[in-house]
């Protein structure tokens, strides 16, 4: 901070080792979401649980983080940076340490939530970290690194989890995050400096409630959805309910004089746009994450280890890319970038769903690498454009925003692609290949439909001109 409590915006070693430690945290937390999800048929001979019991390893973590992301706008106004790091730092290793010592689900299922809860405060703190510390002709680029390290996670998880659990046991993927845990803690005591002054905003108890309330709802419906069914009673009543709370979380956010979020921000329809288009993108990501090694076993006969592989070259590929496109963005502004990726990611969708039936697991691969390239140039730089189209004093409130659909995004994609294959799969019930193979086909259909409105949704979005001074790129493009 300055003379003057201005923070003096820079690229320094302190900039990057804050990144990398509020990345490597948030790096390990999407991590081990999707190795967990190789661990169930281990988890359930171990603890004597069925599929839906041990669920809620992943459900528990992503209910955490769906409550506690929301808070990031207030937390940050409200505590030090450093004192949020370590206590996210504090949680995480925590949880980290009982789910490698559970001896019982009930612990390891504790540790999980503690876990979120690291998780949740660690992710939109790095993003908070770049929108208030980078330089702007610079953002675009640091964008890019924080996305790079959010978009290796998702690859790296499944093939990284079957290995370990083959291999040591799944106690030992919790043992191996250990390192890059304490690696993480001392770059962030470090590192993390103050950049804005604290205030004491208000907090608004039941607006949290039917914050939480509602996207607790949502976790649980699309959580429970393959068990019940979507027509089923419990789940229309649990989404019955997520749009109630929802709704009167609105209202209630619009007659208090401090919200918890301010939801003002969604007057900006450019704004809200780029939030459906990241809420599409991931729910993509997420659906095709867990479709592509499904597909690859069940049809194609490959091993789990080798079905996980298929993500992890586009993955690297793109996740590698990220920060290219954010220098991109910061040169020529958001349509270069933003344009080409979503049409890449169009391309993808399309050519996934209409080479299927004639797929190789090499194919997938190939075609799964473009669409990564697509989502390397569209993701970080639609988060980065939606969030500076706003005033700096609402950027948190929209970091907030745009983070917390991410996540819900990853649930409801998976839960919607894995119900749509399920049913072709009871069409073709003396034919599990034939039944994957109908049902992965409507369901790549539907996910080619969604990215076509990604696609549109940020083409109305980036021809509103911003603002000079850099909120554009480097050059003050319209968009």
């Amino acid at each position: 901070m300055t003379d003057n409590g201005r923070f003096e915006r820079r690229i320094d070693g302190k900039l990057f080792l804050s990144i990398l430690a509020t990345g490597l945290m948030s790096f390990t937390g999407i991590v081990i979401e999707t190795a967990m999800n190789v661990t169930f048929p281990t988890l359930m001979r171990e603890f004597s649980l069925n599929i839906s019991a041990v669920q809620w390893v992943t459900t528990g973590y992503l209910l955490m983080l769906a409550v506690i992301i929301p808070l990031s706008a207030f937390l940050k106004a409200r505590f030090v940076m450093k004192r949020l790091f370590f206590t996210a730092s504090v949680l995480f290793v925590g949880g980290t340490l009982l789910g490698a010592f559970a001896g019982t689900f009930t612990v390891l299922l504790v540790g999980r939530l503690l876990q979120g809860i690291g998780t949740g405060i660690a992710l939109p703190l790095m993003f908070n970290i770049i929108l208030e510390q980078a330089p702007l002709n610079r953002m675009g680029m640091m964008m890019g690194v924080a996305s790079l390290i959010c978009a290796l996670s998702p690859a790296v998880g499944p093939s990284f989890g079957g290995w370990v659990v083959e291999t040591f046991g799944w106690r030992a993927i919790f043992f191996a995050l250990l390192p890059v845990l304490g690696l993480s803690f001392c770059c962030g005591m470090y590192a993390v400096r103050q950049s804005s002054l604290l205030s004491r905003p208000a907090f608004d108890i039941p607006s949290y409630f039917l914050l939480g309330g509602s996207f607790a709802a949502l976790i649980f419906a699309v959580s429970f959805a393959g068990d019940y069914g979507w027509g089923s009673l419990p789940i229309i009543t649990l989404l019955g309910l997520f749009f109630i709370l929802l709704a009167c979380f609105a209202r209630r956010s619009g007659r208090i004089e401090m919200p918890l979020i301010h939801l003002d921000i969604f007057a900006d329809w450019h704004f809200s746009l780029s939030v459906l288009a990241l809420f599409i993108i991931q729910f993509i990501t997420l659906g095709l994450g867990f479709l592509l090694p499904n597909f690859s076993q069940l049809v194609h006969g490959e091993t789990p280890f080798a079905a996980g592989c298929i993500l992890l070259p586009g993955c690297l590929i793109g996740a590698l890319l990220a920060p290219v496109s954010g220098r991109v963005l910061d040169a020529y502004g958001p349509r270069r970038p933003v344009i080409f990726g979503t049409v890449m990611i169009v391309l993808a969708t399309v050519t996934f769903a209409l080479s299927l039936q004639k797929s190789t697991t090499q194919s997938l691969t190939l075609i799964y690498i473009a669409y990564t390239i697509g989502q390397g140039f569209a993701a970080g730089n639609i988060l980065t454009t939606g969030v500076r189209l706003l005033v700096p004093r609402r950027q948190s409130d929209g970091n907030a925003v745009c983070n917390t659909p991410q996540q819900l995004a990853g649930a409801v994609g998976t839960a919607v692609v894995s119900t749509v294959v399920v049913s072709g799969q009871q069409a073709h019930i003396d034919d599990l290949a034939a039944g994957t193979l109908a049902g992965s086909a409507s369901a790549l259909y539907v996910l080619s439909v969604l990215a076509v409105i990604a696609c549109l949704a940020m083409g109305v979005t980036l021809r509103k001109k911003l603002t000079a001074g850099g909120e554009s790129g480097g050059k003050g493009e319209a968009v």
